[in-house]
């Protein structure tokens, strides 16, 4: 089905930024499988050759190119912006990665502005933690600028331009069989070269996660339904405490788990260091109510059980 296809009914062409990754290889055939079609953005033939395999059209590209970005935000019917600089930001080029981020989600919106088309962004829940919350952070709570959150506050203020704009806030963990390059591969990695699970303090602060195949199916409903201007929580665990992890994690590598100190984090989990002690538990309630979406995979801990990860994880 070509990009430029008229669609019939509520069916879509949906442009998918970040098409063919963790979250995209759910997204797309859950898109498919609902009778939207799909165009993702590629910047590899690899990704390219995914994206045909699913039946998806192919957009060649990277975040970096503008003028694309507009072009195919322009041919669609709605957007689902989900690629991120990962590689910026697991060097250190966190800023690099934002701005990029943002300049992304500039093109797109030029392209929407005044069609009421939707656009969904990503977000995520860490930034709750940053606000203090002292209780369950619930999508009614809001900051008002810095990491990302600039790019989650930019999308929801499109509502006032003409654009259905809603942000889906991912976890920390987003987990499945499809997850390479996430945080639970990489505090795998990192406790292999330890030799130890590290956990910072007593481990008492409290992590959200979801599967990789719920998120998707609320990336669809909010594509399909969610109201401009809705800020939405893809949370099925809202509160693991991270040494629940660490253990986990311990007993799926045949390792001991160890409490380190937060100033020597940076030794032991390298760029997660900013994050492995944050408390983040965090509710979806108003989430499952407004779409009344529910998450029906299995959660981390028991996803964690099943051995997948540390088959695969290096």
């Amino acid at each position: 089905m070509s990009l430029n296809d008229i669609t019939e009914g509520s069916l879509m062409r949906v442009f998918i930024t970040g098409a063919s990754g963790h979250v995209g290889s759910a997204l797309v055939p859950e898109l498919l499988q609902h009778g939207h079609s799909v165009a993702g953005l590629a910047r590899s033939d690899a990704a390219a050759a995914r994206l045909t395999d699913w039946g998806a059209d192919v957009v060649r590209g990277d975040l970096d190119d503008a003028d694309d970005l507009h072009a195919a935000a322009q041919a669609a019917d709605g957007v689902v912006h989900l690629a991120f600089r990962h590689d910026a930001m697991q060097a250190g080029d966190l800023t690099g990665a934002a701005e990029t981020d943002l300049a992304a989600l500039r093109a797109i919106a030029d392209a929407l502005a005044g069609t009421d088309k939707p656009l969904v962004g990503t977000s995520g829940t860490g930034l709750l933690a940053l606000a203090s919350l002292g209780r369950m952070g619930t999508e009614d709570d809001t900051v008002p600028g810095g990491y990302r959150i600039d790019a989650e506050n930019f999308v929801i203020d499109l509502a006032d331009k003409g654009i259905r704009s809603s942000v889906v806030r991912l976890p920390p963990i987003t987990h499945s069989t499809l997850d390479h390059h996430g945080f639970v591969p990489s505090l795998i990695t990192f406790a292999r070269q330890n030799g130890f699970a590290a956990y910072v303090g007593d481990g008492s602060n409290r992590w959200p996660a979801v599967h990789t195949v719920d998120a998707a199916r609320l990336y669809r409903l909010a594509l399909e339904s969610a109201a401009a201007g809705t800020r939405l929580h893809a949370v099925g665990d809202e509160e693991i405490k991270f040494r629940r992890i660490a253990e986990a994690i311990g007993r799926g590598l045949d390792v001991p788990v160890r409490s380190v100190q937060a100033e020597e984090a940076g030794q032991y989990v390298g760029f997660l260091a900013p994050f492995v002690a944050l408390d983040n538990p965090t509710s979806a309630a108003r989430t499952r109510k407004l779409l009344g979406w529910e998450p029906t995979h299995q959660g981390l801990l028991d996803d964690l059980a099943d051995g997948h990860y540390f088959r695969t994880a290096v």
